[in-house]
């Protein structure tokens, strides 16, 4: 196997894990690493090699490689050193055009907040840092390729108080869809940071049936995952009496 250097990237045979013969398995999770460091990129494949759903198929060292690397491997989930992305204000909506269906994590040495503000707003899934232990990094990807938003209680205050001081005026209610009883219950204990267990106890029903009304929600708002549902209801006031004010917390499913 050999190492990729600048203008070229590299398909990547997986290390082991459960693939079917011929083919991958069903659930594999495909990942492209771009990276600029050669050592952390070892290191990254070796920890996605050791789960059987997890596969990495590409690694590359520039941005313009990994914009090939986006035409030609299928993947859910891009690993991204955010160095790589720094100082170019539409790369992200460019990568995202060119792969739709890929959902970007971006590594980043310091947090900060305007940049952070941005990359969420942007599309980014995920923001974790250069030093994030080798469990969660796994836990972060998966939690990503099911859907969800992976975010901490800084930046989500951070994109709160974005939200906030862009609110020039109160949001007109006629202009919201309508939302039921038992959904607006949901989106309550939602805000309030509950798993999808949590509140199927709290409402007496199942995890699937929160999941479906879930479901029914982020279509009728047009978001698509918790953090969104949490800031769109800050910003338009679905609930009543300031309900969203105490949000610090949107946990996943």
């Amino acid at each position: 196997m050999g190492t990729t250097s600048a203008g070229q990237f590299e398909d990547v045979a997986p290390l082991g894990g459960a693939d079917q013969p011929g083919g991958e398995s069903s659930a594999q999770i495909r990942v492209i690493l771009a990276d600029t460091q050669s050592i952390y990129r070892v290191g990254i494949r070796k920890v996605f090699a050791l789960e059987d759903d997890i596969r990495v198929v590409a690694q590359v060292d520039t941005l313009d490689d990994l914009r090939s690397a986006l035409r030609h491997f299928p993947s859910n989930i891009v690993l991204l050193e955010g160095s790589l992305i720094a100082g170019a204000s539409d790369a992200m909506a460019e990568l995202m055009q060119l792969a739709p269906q890929a959902r970007f994590i971006v590594q980043a040495v310091v947090a900060d907040e305007s940049n952070t503000v941005n990359l969420y707003r942007s599309g980014v899934r995920g923001i974790v840092p250069r030093s994030i232990s080798p469990e969660l990094l796994v836990k972060c990807v998966r939690k990503i390729a099911q859907g969800e938003t992976w975010i901490d209680n800084k930046s989500i205050t951070w994109i709160i108080e974005a939200y906030r001081s862009n609110a020039v005026a109160p949001a007109d209610q006629r202009a919201h869809p309508r939302l039921s009883p038992k959904e607006q219950a949901i989106i309550l204990r939602i805000t309030q940071g509950k798993r999808n267990k949590e509140i199927a106890l709290d409402m007496g029903t199942t995890e699937q049936v929160v999941k479906n009304y879930l479901r029914k929600i982020y279509d009728k708002l047009g978001v698509s995952d918790r953090l969104e549902l949490a800031l769109y209801c800050l910003h338009h006031q679905v609930l009543p009496n300031g309900a969203t004010n105490d949000v610090v917390e949107v946990k996943s499913r």
